[in-house]
């Protein structure tokens, strides 16, 4: 008798054991974007100071495609023991449940488990360098004067820079022509610099570079007040479309059932991780945003997915 209670307690205990000694392996980090985006620049960032605190490599695998969702399906059916994560965004995490309700196997805030939001980055509407107009005013005359002429870009059908130049063409009345790209904006934003497309709704992070080398040009800032790294460039609020555009999260999720104190620590090293970093994230114009905790952020994802939900239903945009 005493043998077989001392035998369930040990086997009891094998997974709390298997818990503790997390990670005892390599960890995969999926990014459903090509690299070079602020989706990849985070998860990179993350993943490497994680390998140094936690003693084990987390890997950063790139799984572009199907806008997102070949990278949140896998992450969605991967093993929930913590070695299969995904860094995904409001795009991901929030629109694609909707937008692509008939073509995922999953849904997003149901199959994974959020960890924790990362960071948020200021976005702006920014332009080819040659491209002829300057500001809102311009775009807005040059688009009336030629329906469907200009081409805009974004991360894919359904992303939120596609959703925000639908927004904003609805409230400005002009027609322009959207062309994604799959890769996201490691592929979206060399496409715009040399001049294959010529407009878009993308982020601080991955455009700031290309703006001071003067290969890009901004017309107008997203966030409530003008830019600290770009002053001379009104809000688009300032420029008479307030309430469009999004300043957007990027956030870790693992598949969901991962166990609670594997979800935990990985809140927590992820946490001590951004504290540390913060500074020189700021440099990237990457704002930490550390979630309360993962049920908060949890609730958060689902709430943004209803609303986005409720906008591309009454907006009646669909899948091509």
């Amino acid at each position: 008798m005493k043998f077989m209670v001392w035998l369930f307690c040990a086997l009891a205990a094998l997974p709390a054991a298997a818990q503790d000694a997390y990670p005892a392996k390599p960890v995969r980090v999926l990014v459903p974007y090509g690299p070079g985006g602020a989706t990849d620049i985070i998860a990179r960032i993350v993943s490497a100071k994680l390998t140094e605190s936690l003693g084990q490599s987390f890997v950063v695998e790139n799984r572009p495609g199907a806008n997102g969702n070949l990278a949140l399906e896998a992450a969605a059916k991967a093993a929930p023991d913590g070695y299969t994560l995904l860094v995904g965004n409001v795009s991901t995490n929030a629109i694609n449940e909707s937008m692509y309700a008939g073509q995922l196997s999953i849904r997003p805030s149901r199959d994974l488990a959020a960890i924790t939001k990362l960071v948020e980055i200021p976005h702006i509407v920014v332009a080819n360098a040659s491209f002829p107009a300057k500001n809102i005013a311009e775009l807005v005359a040059l688009a009336k004067k030629e329906p469907g002429k200009i081409n805009y870009t974004s991360a894919g059908m359904g992303s939120y820079p596609h959703l925000d130049m639908e927004r904003f063409m609805k409230a400005s009345g002009t027609q322009m022509t959207h062309v994604p790209y799959k890769g996201g904006a490691g592929q979206a934003i060399p496409a715009m610099v040399a001049g294959e497309v010529q407009l878009a709704f993308f982020n601080m992070a991955s455009l700031l570079p290309h703006i001071k080398s003067g290969r890009l040009k901004a017309l107008a800032a997203i966030p409530a007040q003008r830019l600290p790294e770009l002053p001379d460039v009104p809000t688009l609020a300032e420029q008479g479309y307030p309430g469009i555009g999004t300043n957007a999260w990027q956030g870790m999720f693992a598949p969901a059932g991962t166990p609670k104190p594997i979800v935990d620590k990985l809140y927590a090293s992820v946490s001590a991780v951004l504290a540390k970093e913060k500074a020189s994230l700021a440099d990237k114009m990457m704002v930490v945003e550390v979630s309360p905790s993962p049920a908060a952020f949890t609730e958060e994802v689902r709430r943004e997915a209803q609303a986005w939900g409720d906008f591309v239903r009454s907006a009646n945009i669909k899948v091509e």
